[in-house]
């Protein structure tokens, strides 16, 4: 290869451009062709007694990696088949049961073909997804979703850079359009994402992080103030919880103290009523985590109380537990 001359910052921009406007536009051209065929291959994925198994090779198959990783964590049982493992041994892996979600740009990727011909022996049902209408793949599909594109970004108009985009795009629409008919909600994509950040937010609940028993700082509303301290000093959370027998009636916190010297100046002798925060914010125990963080932010709290629905005092949270948690 001979060298060249670094192009300029605006001939890159100007190439940047062109890029996003030629995938725009593949993008908008293949929205306008959304018809009853892709609301028949939605209908066969979610009336699919089995999985999607999506197929394909070189850039296909890495676009069809992504949208079988998509579809299996949006409530769509799925997983990809490389197209030429799958003429070597893995087509084991497809049942009559499930649905052949095959992809190719060209529809004449040969292994693709073979794939095809022994999957519909098996019975199984197929989705083709091409740019070629008239291909042997999309002429041997049970249904075809067209995702032609007018040209490539690569300015030899080789490189599948459009067409994978228009692929992916129509991949993650039929995996949306079937999550919105499951009912598919925030838990449940929890469910599928336990260890991640964003799974560990959303399935942990008050219940898992907040303190509870000997851990929570209690007095009686009649304490006085230095033997108060000696409880927030001795549990660590930087206030304490006022009690009626189990019933709270009030929060004591070092804001509160700060603010009964600034305003008595001596007070050793008054008790922790005469300071405290009278009807302090609370949250269920069984309500997500990430919403108590929420409320704690947007009220400025460090502390929350947690309460039964008789509003007896189960436990506390303090945002160092959240963050301790990895909720925020």
């Amino acid at each position: 290869m001979h060298a060249h001359p670094q192009p300029s910052p605006e001939a890159i921009r100007a190439s940047a451009d062109r890029t996003f406007g030629i995938e725009i536009q593949a993008l908008q051209a293949l929205r306008s062709r959304i018809d009853a065929r892709f609301a028949q291959a939605v209908g066969l994925i979610l009336d699919c007694p089995g999985r999607v198994v999506v197929t394909g090779l070189g850039k296909s198959g890495h676009v069809a990696r992504k949208i079988a990783a998509t579809l299996a964590s949006t409530g769509t049982p799925a997983f990809f088949m490389h197209a030429a493992e799958a003429i070597h041994g893995d087509l084991g892996m497809l049942t009559g049961q499930d649905i052949l979600l095959a992809i190719s740009y060209s529809g004449s990727a040969q292994e693709l073909i073979t794939i095809i011909s022994v999957a519909k022996r098996m019975g199984t049902r197929i989705i083709a997804l091409t740019g070629h209408a008239g291909s042997e793949l999309a002429r041997s599909a049970d249904l075809t979703l067209d995702a032609a594109v007018g040209q490539e970004a690569c300015p030899l108009n080789l490189a599948p850079t459009a067409s994978t985009t228009a692929a992916l795009v129509l991949g993650d629409a039929i995996a949306v359009a079937c999550l919105e008919a499951r009912g598919f909600n925030r838990e449940d994509f929890a469910r599928s994402h336990p260890g991640g950040a964003l799974g560990r937010r959303l399935l942990t609940s008050v219940a898992d992080v907040m303190r509870s028993g000997t851990a929570l700082p209690r007095v009686a509303p009649d304490t006085l103030i230095p033997d108060a301290l000696t409880e927030m000093s001795a549990k660590g959370m930087g206030m304490t919880i006022v009690l009626e027998g189990e019933r709270p009636v009030g929060l004591f916190t070092d804001g509160d103290l700060r603010r009964m010297i600034a305003q008595h100046g001596d007070i050793r002798a008054l008790p922790v009523s005469a300071g405290m925060s009278r009807h302090p914010r609370s949250i269920p125990a069984d309500a997500p985590a990430i919403e108590a963080a929420s409320i704690m932010d947007a009220h400025k709290l460090n502390q929350m109380l947690v309460l039964d629905d008789d509003g007896l005092l189960l436990g506390a949270l303090h945002m160092h537990d959240l963050l301790a948690a990895k909720v925020i």
